[in-house]
């Protein structure tokens, strides 16, 4: 069994889908494990790293494909990628599917059985291969870095002989994996924080943090979490209203976070820039959901941008800001998941296709776009 890690195409990401620890288990898996030079340099894991754990290293794209039975990488294969793939190959990924049809479909003539890590179920048997949750989480951890090294102030209370330097407000909006780990880490900075989600049961995960919890808690609020646990789309009426909350209580921020994401939507609009000039002078707003659209008018992706006295953070691949952490994670998730489809006995692959974890990650099998969600009006020009 050949398995595969190339280097990422994408010249931003900093991510590598293996590290030498998962090398080691893959290995003992009974996979061949066949890096491409230089893969995981970003995330400061040398090729003689990986050589150590047990990994063959190649130097070109058309090498490390060669005859791969799976594929790990962090982004989808980008279009110059897929003339490497073969039949039945499995690919592992975070293919970001939602508006990028086109590619799933390219993906999919190719014949490989391709597999969306971020579409893993929030289940209990899959706490162990859930990719959002991992990234997720350092990217909370970093916001509050980013954040901290803009704002130009103190983080925690400091009594001096020289006077007291006052504690640093900090409001996170959106208390899923990202916004706990935001809250957390100002926390243990020393700030003062307050947090805001439409979603009744994250309140006592705010609170449980040593956060004050923010939100309109009518009716519509007691209803507002799907059975996934994520954030249903609420009414025009309440995001009024919870608008109006916000706007007063963010004019007396000095930091805020936003992490509001809709799965398969655009991110939705949290900071008019009205609420931006209302805030005290100095203030830095960090928007995670930048990427899809941003929760913060005005937000640049991939920029640092000012508007008036606020300063406005818009970095890409915010877990990817350290990536040593993030790719170890990664690794892990993947591992996981593909320790799942071999049989260790034979030591040969051996895909469960009826497996709910395969069947909530598979977006394509031989040929076509499989899974529920994209199927449709791409299938046909697939199977042309």
């Amino acid at each position: 069994m050949k398995l595969a890690v190339p280097t990422e195409v994408d010249k931003e990401e900093t991510r590598v889908a293996a590290s030498p620890d998962s090398v080691k288990k893959l290995t003992g898996l009974g996979f061949e494990v066949v890096i491409q030079a230089g893969a995981g340099t970003k995330s400061r894991i040398t090729d003689a790293d990986f050589e150590t754990a047990g990994a063959k290293i190649v130097k070109t794209a058309a090498s490390v494909y060669k005859d791969a039975d799976v594929v790990l990488k962090v982004r989808r294969p980008a279009s110059v990628e897929l003339k490497y793939l073969k039949k039945h190959t499995l690919v592992f990924a975070t293919m970001d599917p939602h508006g990028h049809e086109d590619e799933i479909a390219a993906i999919a003539k190719t014949g490989a059985s391709a597999f969306a890590m971020e579409l893993m179920p929030r289940i209990t048997r899959a706490q162990s291969m859930d990719v959002l949750s991992s990234q997720a989480n350092l990217a909370g951890y970093q916001a509050v870095i980013d954040a901290s090294s803009e704002f130009g102030r103190a983080i925690p209370m400091m009594m001096t002989a020289a006077g007291t330097v006052p504690a640093a407000r900090v409001f996170v909006m959106g208390a899923g994996v990202a916004g706990l780990q935001a809250i957390a880490t100002a926390r243990r900075l020393g700030a003062i924080v307050t947090a805001t989600d439409v979603r009744p049961a994250s309140k006592e995960q705010v609170e449980s943090l040593g956060a004050k919890f923010v939100a309109v808690e009518d009716e519509e609020f007691k209803q507002a979490e799907t059975s996934g646990g994520y954030a249903k789309q609420m009414s025009q009426a309440y995001q009024h209203k919870q608008a109006e909350l916000v706007a007063a209580h963010i004019s007396k921020q000095d930091i805020v976070i936003t992490t509001a994401l809709i799965p398969g939507r655009p991110a939705p609009k949290l900071i008019s820039k009205a609420m931006i000039a209302s805030m005290k002078s100095g203030s830095v707003l960090v928007d995670l959901a930048v990427e899809r659209g941003g929760n913060v008018e005005g937000s640049k992706p991939g920029k640092v941008v000012d508007i008036g006295n606020v300063r406005i953070v818009g970095h890409l691949n915010v877990s990817g800001r350290i990536a040593a952490s993030a790719s170890a994670l990664y690794a892990r998730n993947l591992l996981a998941f593909l320790a799942t489809m071999v049989d260790t006995e034979k030591s040969v692959i051996d895909v469960n296709w009826e497996d709910e974890l395969v069947s909530a990650t598979l977006l394509t099998r031989d040929g076509a776009i499989v899974h529920p969600s994209f199927k449709g009006s791409k299938e046909g020009a697939v199977n042309k």
